[in-house]
């Protein structure tokens, strides 16, 4: 009997949360207010990092900026005063080292207060493949990319804990759907960034912390110069994103408190297919849409000189 009733009542709330979903695509939520709210960003001296800064601070939050590129946050934190913000506070923090991490969260939490809203965007990319990826670099990627994840929700996540309030935001990728040549090591941590992100919003959930939030973001390549050489076989369907578009979609996906945001909308279509379909087709449709050689021309970011 217990087992026809719950299934009765999952077969029930299925159906409202489809009606509910589609509600939202016709009605959006509405957004909530970060104003108050501290605000960490990791690799914040630029491109995206810069730009979700720069936003957190024009609509008053208090934003905390982590990056190992001094000059780089000086200049969003020039930007961010710039637009009017007063409380920007920076921190270098190599984001590959745990003890580094560690030390500078508890800087923040001296100096500035609980971080409620956590903000992993910090991210590096080899571009090689795997068999010519020098093992420092892959060291290296995975440092940044998802074991940081661990150190900083570790540092930050009790206090959201006792207070059951905060929101753990993870930038991934595309590449953390769906493994993409030439990126082996990047499409490990962002594959594993999600699986995190997504392992700690259940535990939240076991733990009945409801007012714990998370956002896990999974656009396709964004124009920052990370990836630099890589271009788009069909712009109409998986168009290189504008980083300004990027950053706004993020924001909206945060206060509107959505679990995934995937950018273009098409990547949700394509990840649905790969999970369907058998393995042949979705190496079809990977030639077709020309991932398959999308870093054959990969350049990456200019070294300074």
């Amino acid at each position: 009997m217990n087992f026809f009733l719950e299934t009765c009542k999952v077969i029930g709330l299925s159906l409202y949360y489809l009606l509910e979903s589609l509600v939202f695509l016709v009605v959006p939520k509405r957004k909530k207010n970060v104003s108050g709210e501290i605000v960490l960003i990791t690799g914040a001296g630029s491109g995206i990092g810069r730009l979700l800064s720069l936003k957190f601070a024009s609509l008053g939050a208090t934003v905390v900026l982590w990056d190992i590129n001094q000059e780089g946050l000086k200049e969003t934190s020039r930007l961010a005063r710039e637009s009017g913000a007063e409380r920007v506070h920076c921190y270098l923090c190599d984001c590959s080292k745990r003890q580094d991490i560690y030390r500078a969260a508890d800087q923040v939490k001296k100096e500035v207060g609980d971080v409620t809203i956590l903000v992993n965007n910090a991210g590096i990319v080899t571009g090689k493949r795997f068999i010519y990826s020098p093992d420092p670099l892959v060291e290296k990627t995975m440092e940044v990319n998802i074991t940081a994840h661990f150190w900083t929700y570790k540092a930050f996540l009790p206090a959201m804990i006792a207070s059951n309030h905060g929101h753990l935001v993870s930038i991934a990728s595309s590449a953390g759907l769906i493994g993409v040549n030439s990126l082996s090591d990047y499409c490990a941590s962002k594959f594993a960034a999600v699986g995190f992100a997504e392992s700690v919003d259940f535990e939240m959930r076991a733990l009945g912390k409801t007012g714990i939030k998370t956002t896990i973001v999974c656009p396709y390549i964004i124009n920052t110069g990370m990836f630099n050489g890589c271009g788009t076989k069909w712009p109409n369907l998986l168009p290189t994103l504008d980083p300004e578009y990027v950053a706004e979609k993020i924001m909206t996906a945060i206060r509107r408190e959505q679990e995934i945001l995937m950018i273009p909308r098409s990547v949700y279509f394509f990840t649905a297919l790969k999970n369907m379909l058998p393995v042949k087709i979705t190496v079809l449709f990977v030639e077709y849409l020309g991932i398959i050689n999308l870093m054959d021309t990969f350049k990456g970011r200019k070294k300074k000189e």
